[in-house]
């Protein structure tokens, strides 16, 4: 079983507005939820094989919560630029080139992109995927470049303001 937990980034400052949209930080709320966030999908949940983030700021911070809540190394943290402002294809073709060992994925990007990648494999879209919001896709496919939509299905997702409460 291929198990891929999609993150959206925590939520993001715009303080800054002269501040490129890529260099962009986590806000006092992204700061609060995601270590918060993390910590609660630590207590039940697989530890990751690999974690994928765009390098985006606000993504990669978002993710380094995720690798010490999992006592996972930063600098193991893959920063793929693709993921950036990545469609639901641009996501696929990232996820068709994982390792096969890695059998356990943690995925850190953006909107639309995300929502439009998940809604691909459940029969009840959502309309958005929160900040610092959490979803497991589950898959049957022997590996990554197989994986479609007959044979994943969105088993869970974990939103902040449902689950830290």
């Amino acid at each position: 079983m291929l198990q891929l937990f999609i993150i959206r980034h925590a939520k993001s400052s715009w303080d800054n507005p002269a501040l490129r949209d890529f260099h962009r930080p986590l806000n006092d709320r992204g700061l609060s939820v995601a270590p918060r966030m993390s910590k609660f999908m630590q207590q039940f949940t697989p530890s990751p094989d690999l974690l994928i983030s765009s390098p985006a700021r606000r993504a990669i911070d978002t993710a380094a919560f995720f690798a010490e809540a999992y006592q996972v190394p930063f600098a193991d943290i893959v920063q793929e630029p693709a993921l950036y402002e990545a469609s639901a294809l641009e996501i696929m073709r990232v996820i068709s080139q994982l390792p096969e060992t890695a059998r356990v994925v943690f995925l850190f990007g953006h909107n639309p992109g995300l929502t439009e990648f998940v809604n691909q494999f459940t029969n009840q879209p959502f309309i958005n995927i929160p900040t610092c919001g959490v979803v497991l896709l589950e898959s049957t496919a022997p590996n990554w470049r197989a994986l479609y939509e007959e044979n994943t299905k969105l088993k869970q997702n974990w939103f902040p303001k449902t689950s830290l409460q």
